[in-house]
């Protein structure tokens, strides 16, 4: 019988969308797991100040992921590799559907949903026997509020993709993580008050007490990474938002 590894030692993990939040601090864990990894992200300076942090066995790239020209000359570029992180995304965007043109509906898909069907296209080819893909999605989908209509629809489509992706790939394991509040820069278009007002009420609503940090769900990412006998599956890690 073959034991599942428990860690990372010695694979390569590209993490696009590595460079800040939940990206940042699953890079970060794989590395104390034994992986070296490559981080990528459309700004250069978060590019750099990542890899500084990251260390000797991090790489960086600045890459714009919504275009699929550069996402394929990035993974020609990389070569072989074991597990593909995707969790890529610009400011959360909400509001009424009424007072959002179609135009930002399609932006906020651009990135989270088309450049993670990109991504896994060309990335699938470079990925090494028992290797996987982690997308990210949010339970926007399983407890929408007003004006996450966009937001909800984003998480939708990234649940059912993870079920598709997971039957065309095989035996490459394809899943997603499904965060719930996260303290990360996701929440930068807010003002400091109204995210610390956001924080304190979730902190007394959640069953757990808090709010979770970044690397409460990059614990998540690596348990998908080695776990050889999951796939197409939705983890959520919520701190039991979805309940209350």
């Amino acid at each position: 019988m073959t034991i599942a590894s428990t860690n990372l030692q010695h694979q390569h993990i590209v993490l696009l969308g590595g460079t800040s939040g939940i990206g940042l601090a699953t890079a970060h864990a794989a590395l104390a797991a034994g992986a070296s990894v490559t981080v990528v992200s459309s700004r250069s300076q978060r590019v750099a100040e990542a890899v500084a942090g990251l260390g000797d066995r991090a790489k960086g790239y600045t890459v714009d992921l919504s275009n699929e020209s550069a996402v394929r000359e990035l993974f020609q570029q990389l070569g072989p590799f074991d597990h593909l992180v995707y969790s890529a995304g610009d400011s959360l965007q909400i509001g009424a559907l009424a007072d959002m043109d179609l135009e930002t509906v399609r932006q906020i898909f651009d990135v989270r949903v088309f450049g993670a069907i990109a991504a896994v296209k060309h990335a699938a080819p470079y990925l090494r026997p028992g290797g996987s893909v982690v997308l990210t999605s949010g339970i926007a989908s399983l407890r929408p509020q007003k004006g996450w209509v966009a937001l909800a629809g984003v998480c939708s489509a990234m649940e059912g993709l993870t079920r598709a992706l997971a039957v065309e790939l095989a035996p490459i394991r394809v899943n997603l993580v499904s965060p719930g509040l996260v303290r990360t820069p996701l929440w930068a278009n807010l003002s400091e008050s109204e995210r610390e007002a956001l924080y304190a009420a979730s902190d007394a609503a959640l069953p757990v007490g808090y709010v979770g940090e970044a690397e409460d769900l990059a614990q998540t990412y690596l348990y998908l990474m080695t776990n050889r006998y999951s796939t197409g599956q939705t983890v959520v890690v919520d701190g039991g938002g979805v309940l209350v």
